[in-house]
């Protein structure tokens, strides 16, 4: 039995905060020494029953402290870097407002993942296109000056530590579905921060993974600041999940979620749905999505009734990713210069909605089928976990691990010749455009944002959503079409057309302009009301 006792104490103290039903209310309400002591008496006896108290104690000991490590977040933060006490609500844009408009982008990391890449290039177009634009992330990574980090704390990297446990114990301490849900349990408040408060807008993209909570937002709701918020998947408006596939449970309200251990009408799912409709009945959020796709779901959803939706797609630096010799790039990399190669991208490889599994299908029906391509054709597999994948497909893979920098992965897209887009579910994914930038057509299911990013038989090749045949014959009328060079050139006019820096920061420009203006009208209209209910008074 001793075994069971960790985990059993950790979804306890876990648990707990939630059961309080928000950040605000753990803060408020309990003081440290209180709930820990009184953790302590009840816990003991209890733990004793299961045999080596000693260990177990030792073991509460340590995860009491742990939990008192999360709650004195403030205490924890050094003085020089503390966060500003947060001032009176101004209702609008910023009482520091300029001449050039001033927007704080919200993401929990700076390079980590599609998303964070994907806000960190808008930043940079609105920062070359008039806005000055900031960032304020919880895991920086780079140098970048525009980019604020949360004030350093073990706190933060506990509240990651806590919503992750909450939801293993939740789910009969299985890893299963892990980090395909986000209840937003924990998380910091951004609200005080002087960044916050200068900014004239502002727009929050990634927020996952214990950077901001519902709490947390329901205070930048509050604040009076003009919102907008660019949707990277389904999250903002299902219950708990990032991209619901087949579900269609966020259109009636949640609930019997799949991807909890135990589904029920009022389960998490549920709960956290209801949290969000509460959250976003009482704002104005100016809801942008990367792609067509997404935007129609968005309309679509109870959640987002009424707000205004706008398809923005993710910008690129076209003269960054370009095209260039591919002899030049494979023999840096090591690759076969003669071959025809394919590249399958994903930060994790064996991630099931990337769908790398239907790659390896296709390849080996295509091989079946035409076995003099067995040693023409080769395969780059990058992302964690690439080696595992070296044998896994009927032709030659070459794995090149997780590849950090964008100019790392230029190099990837040089030396391909098609890129493989398996996806089960996705956005507007930046690996397409990235690809296409650089003259590499792209072969995929039509899922999700693809049919947005590849025209079929111009650019690309659209095949049949899970279809290991039909993928088969696209990276066939790809990778193997004697007007390669025609779809190469077609690709990149596609990104270049549309994905540029500047025509997407004028777009966001414009979004940001329209929710600065609505917010002050409705600024306006309420001191109006204001000062005409003050002078009725004064009359009588």
């Amino acid at each position: 039995m001793l075994f069971l006792a960790p985990p059993t104490v950790f979804s306890y103290l876990c648990f707990t905060k939630i059961g309080c039903g928000s950040d605000k209310a753990w803060e408020n309400k309990f003081s440290p020494a209180f709930p820990l002591t009184f953790r302590y008496l009840w816990l003991r006896p209890r733990l004793r029953r299961l045999g080596n108290a000693k260990e177990n104690e030792l073991f509460l000991g340590a995860a009491l402290a742990f939990r008192y490590l999360c709650y004195a977040n403030k205490r924890s933060t050094p003085p020089r870097l503390r966060p500003r006490r947060r001032g009176p609500r101004t209702g609008g844009a910023s009482p520091h407002r300029t001449t050039t408009m001033r927007a704080l982008l919200l993401n929990t990391s700076e390079q980590t993942g599609g998303a964070a890449i994907a806000a960190h290039r808008i930043m940079q177009a609105l920062n070359k296109n008039g806005v000055q634009a900031r960032m304020l992330v919880r895991d920086a990574t780079g140098t970048d000056e525009h980019v604020v980090r949360l004030a350093p704390s073990p706190a933060l990297r506990a509240k990651f530590v806590m919503e992750r446990a909450a939801i293993w114990a939740g789910n009969g301490f299985s890893r299963r579905h892990l980090f395909e849900i986000d209840p937003a349990t924990h998380g910091s408040d951004v609200t005080p921060y002087d960044v916050f408060r200068r900014a004239d807008v502002v727009h929050l993209h990634w927020v996952n993974q214990a950077f901001l909570s519902m709490e947390g937002l329901r205070r930048i709701f509050g604040s009076g600041k003009p919102l907008v918020w660019t949707l990277h998947d389904m999250w903002p408006f299902t219950g708990v999940c990032h991209y619901a596939r087949e579900c269609d449970g966020w259109l009636w309200g949640c609930g019997r979620c799949r991807l909890l251990a135990r589904p029920r009408g009022n389960d998490l799912s549920r709960r956290t749905f209801v949290a969000k409709q509460r959250l976003f009945a009482h704002a104005r959020v100016h809801i942008v999505a990367c792609s067509r796709w997404l935007a129609d779901l968005a309309r679509r959803s109870p959640v987002l009734e009424g707000q205004p939706v706008w398809s923005i797609p993710n910008p690129i630096d076209t003269d960054f990713f370009s095209p260039s010799s591919r002899e030049t790039a494979r023999r840096r990399l090591g690759l076969p210069v003669e071959k025809r190669l394919l590249l399958f991208a994903a930060y994790q490889v064996a991630d099931p909605l990337k769908g790398v599994t239907y790659l390896a299908e296709a390849v080996e029906r295509l091989v079946a089928a035409r076995p003099d391509l067995r040693d023409r054709l080769g395969i780059i597999v990058a992302g964690r976990g690439a080696e595992d994948w070296r044998n896994r497909f009927a032709v030659p893979a070459y794995p090149q691990g997780y590849v950090q920098g964008a100019a790392a992965m230029r190099e990837l897209y040089r030396a391909a010749d098609v890129l493989a887009m398996p996806s089960m579910a996705d956005n507007l994914p930046n690996t397409i455009v990235e690809a296409m930038a650089c003259g590499v057509p792209c072969a995929g299911f039509d899922v999700g944002g693809l049919p947005q990013l590849i025209g079929h038989g111009t650019d690309g090749y659209l095949a049949r959503l899970r279809d290991a045949d039909d993928l088969a014959r696209g990276i066939e009328a790809t990778l193997l079409s004697p007007a390669l060079d025609a779809l190469r050139r077609a690709a990149r006019e596609k990104a270049l057309h549309s994905y540029s820096e500047t025509a997407v920061a004028r777009q966001y420009a414009r979004v940001y302009e329209q929710a600065i203006e609505e917010t002050s009208s409705r600024l306006n209209d309420r001191n109006r009301t204001a000062a005409e209910n003050n002078g009725g008074h004064r009359d009588l």
